[in-house]
């Protein structure tokens, strides 16, 4: 695995994705044993970073990983657990009452990323950091984030946070370059804040071209496995794919490893 270090901390360029444990915006019970194995598979192949969010089936995806990571005994250092306060739950008071939530549907005692999932047009950003910056005094939370915001709400949290920014959470895929476009990606790269893609792959439903096809070819390996590689070949952009699929699991941690030629690189910049 090839990591990034930013402030102190070291992170898989390749994290697992949580949406789709246990439902998508409510729970289904009924998903449970495969959201349970899926999870499984995941901390055996040896993914720490695991991202999550209180919109993910209501927050039983967090009761799941919660289950899950003590099931697989790791030690608590050892993993990067991230999770996500709704938009709807960012000012103050109710920032606070999701963090213990989610920390109680998890049984963990600190969260290692806490982002705000999206940005609201009526809660203002210093009512949320209000929260958040008591949040890591207090310990509770290692680092900051945000997810889905442009250039302006990356600087206005920038202003409100006490600590420093540590990811900007967007979708960002070769068939999804808008935060290329909108200069965030590039914002974070020069501000040392990480880009996390989601959505890397299109929840398996990437558009494959020849010039991917041919790229897989040479390296022996899937077309899904060198649109990841594009992503984490970039600085300071990391991603968190999803699968239920053991060996899928297992192709999306190898992409971290497969070195593309400055052309190749080239040839996937160019995709329209």
């Amino acid at each position: 695995m090839i990591y990034e270090t930013l402030h102190n901390e070291r992170i898989p360029k390749i994290g697992f994705g949580t949406w789709k444990i246990g439902g998508e915006l409510s729970p289904n019970p009924s998903e449970d044993a495969r959201s349970l194995e899926a999870l499984h598979s995941a901390l055996e192949l040896g993914y720490t970073h695991i991202d999550t969010a209180e919109m993910y089936a209501n927050g039983h995806a967090e009761e799941l990983i919660g289950q899950a990571v003590r099931e697989a005994s790791i030690p608590r250092g050892d993993l990067f657990i991230v999770s996500k306060v709704h938009p709807d739950n960012i000012d103050y008071k109710d920032l606070l009452n999701s963090f213990e939530n989610s920390m109680n549907r998890l049984g963990l005692d600190y969260l290692d990323l806490y982002l705000i999932h999206w940005p609201s047009s009526s809660i203002p950003l210093k009512e949320s950091f209000r929260a958040l910056n008591q949040l890591v005094r207090e310990g509770r939370i290692k680092h900051l984030g945000v997810s889905n915001f442009d250039v302006d709400l990356l600087k206005q949290a920038r202003a409100e946070s006490e600590t420093p920014i540590f990811t900007n959470q967007v979708p960002y895929s070769l068939a999804d370059r808008t935060y290329m476009e909108n200069g965030v990606l590039e914002y974070c790269q020069q501000n040392d804040i990480l880009l996390t893609a989601y959505s890397p792959i299109k929840e398996g439903q990437l558009h494959v071209n020849s010039i991917m096809q041919s790229i897989a070819d040479a390296h022996s390996v899937t077309a899904y496995q060198i649109a990841l590689a594009w992503l984490v070949s970039q600085a300071r952009v990391i991603t968190i794919p999803m699968s239920f699929n053991p060996q899928h699991q297992a192709e999306n941690m190898a992409a971290v490893d497969i070195a593309l030629t400055d052309h190749e690189f080239e040839q996937l910049n160019q995709i329209a």
